[in-house]
């Protein structure tokens, strides 16, 4: 890491963000604007996971943005989960209305009121949607893209007949999550079951996938929430059975945000700026005319003609032949995090060749022009898995299994600090209990990140009271 990334990441992070014009703030405290390049990258992860929806046959939909109040009050835990960071609109046309209206932080009790209306048999089950949509959290700490007031996200929300399907959608979801996270954004994940006291609120189980970032914190990436028949019950779900009498659905839920972007600067960024996954980024290519280009038109209508088989190929490129200097150039790009640079000039055009650069190595290579448009796809793709591997390995360093007392947690993260070192993910026993939970967070910072499916040790005692362990789980500081 970078000095600044060592000694100050979230100063790197918003650095890095703003040099990569990706955002710019709101006049609204908590709110962001999405710059171009910003909602670039959201659009090419919505498009990936609008094709695997499809795929699973869930469709989109949406639904309004304002919520009643007395929504809320019908399932007693989601009102108290939420009811802090709710923003509510009171007034509308000079008056005041007869019920407050919350601008939506998740729309389970606008679907669950839609789907006692359309759903009355088991022939309409399973009923499957997705809606991608903004929604508001009054965040009173903020930071764009991982937690601000206002973020974008889909949810999907699934009804079934009975809990066994229910549940193979909520995990089937989580798989889908790891694969499009790890695919698409080269982010390796943990998958696991969020504690009690972590889960949704309202959910009857909700599991994640946690991302380690740079700095060895964590961010949970996506969620993925069995309800039982709690919302069914306080919505009125019912269906007429195929022993024909009326029962609850079971419902499921799941949702990723545009956090998913921070987290992507955060695992791929370098001293330099944004790293992008050229499966992801705005811009893969960049064309760049070097040497006295300006007395040779030839050079720029080679690389226009070599734009044109880049974009044949279905890749995402642009020619830089602005009037400031190449230094200039490369630096902005860099800076920006596109994946390949190409430099052709005079020299390159005797050689029948051009310069790539690649964002993630150190070099240039020179590179024959017969056949480029292959070599950059396949570059493209090798940088994709390399990003992947960086990332995996940069977390296993800062995995630890060894700690096995709260002592030795908080000796651990005093000694990482000494040195400048992450203190990163532990793995360590619980004994399931809320106050021991608790104890680790209000002494160490840290919190449970998920319990992983298949963790690589198993703790046989709590961390905190030393009793046998119920769980393995991860801790960690989190976004």
């Amino acid at each position: 890491m970078s000095n600044l990334q060592k000694e100050d990441f979230s100063a790197w992070y918003i650095q890095t963000i703003k040099q990569a014009d990706l955002m710019d703030y709101s006049p609204v405290r908590g709110c962001m604007i999405f710059k171009p390049d910003g909602y670039e990258i959201w659009e090419h992860i919505q498009e990936e996971f609008n094709k695997r929806f499809k795929e699973e046959g869930i469709r989109n939909a949406y639904f309004p943005m304002l919520i009643p109040e007395s929504f809320f009050t019908k399932e007693k835990d989601h009102i108290e989960g939420f009811s802090p960071e709710l923003p509510w609109v009171t007034e509308a046309a000079g008056e005041k209305l007869e019920e407050r209206l919350a601008l939506r932080p998740t729309s389970e009790t606008m679907i669950g009121t839609a789907f006692s209306d359309w759903i009355n048999s088991y022939r309409d089950l399973p009923y499957e949607i997705n809606q991608w949509a903004n929604v508001f959290r009054w965040e009173k700490k903020t930071l764009p893209f991982l937690r601000t007031s206002e973020f974008l996200w889909q949810e999907g929300h699934t009804a079934h007949e009975d809990e066994e399907s229910a549940r193979k959608r909520t995990m089937r979801m989580l798989t889908v999550y790891k694969e499009v996270i790890e695919e698409l954004l080269a982010i390796p994940v943990y998958e696991g079951q969020k504690t009690p006291s972590e889960r949704f609120a309202g959910a009857v189980d909700t599991f994640s996938v946690e991302a380690m970032m740079k700095d060895g914190k964590a961010v949970q990436a996506g969620t993925s929430h069995y309800m039982g028949t709690k919302f069914a019950e306080a919505f009125d779900i019912k269906y007429l059975n195929r022993n024909n009498e009326h029962v609850y659905a079971h419902t499921t839920s799941w949702g990723v945000s545009t956090r998913l972007i921070g987290a992507t600067i955060m695992v791929h960024g370098d001293e330099q700026g944004l790293v992008l996954p050229p499966k992801v980024a705005s811009r893969q290519v960049v064309l760049v005319p070097v040497g006295p280009w300006k007395k040779k038109p030839e050079i720029v209508e080679r690389l226009e003609e070599l734009l044109r088989d880049l974009k044949a190929q279905g890749i995402r490129a642009i020619i830089d032949d602005s009037d400031n200097s190449p230094g200039f150039k490369f630096n902005e790009w860099e800076l920006r995090g596109v994946p390949m640079r190409i430099e052709f000039g005079p020299r390159d055009m005797e050689n029948n060749q051009v310069m790539i650069k690649m964002r993630d190595i150190e070099g240039k290579e020179a590179v024959s022009l017969e056949g480029i448009t292959d070599y950059v796809e396949n570059a493209l793709d090798e940088m994709q898995t390399r990003l992947l591997e960086t990332a995996r390995k940069n977390r296993q360093m800062h995995e630890y299994t060894h700690i096995n007392t709260l002592e030795e947690l908080k000796q651990h993260i005093e000694e990482k600090r000494a040195v400048g070192e992450l203190p990163g993910f532990v793995l360590a026993g619980w004994d399931g209990e809320l106050e021991t939970e608790a104890k680790i967070k209000e002494e160490t910072g840290f919190t449970t990140r998920n319990i992983p499916f298949h963790p690589s040790v198993e703790k046989e005692s709590c961390i905190v009271s030393g009793k046998p362990a119920k769980h393995t789980v991860w801790l960690a500081r989190a976004y």
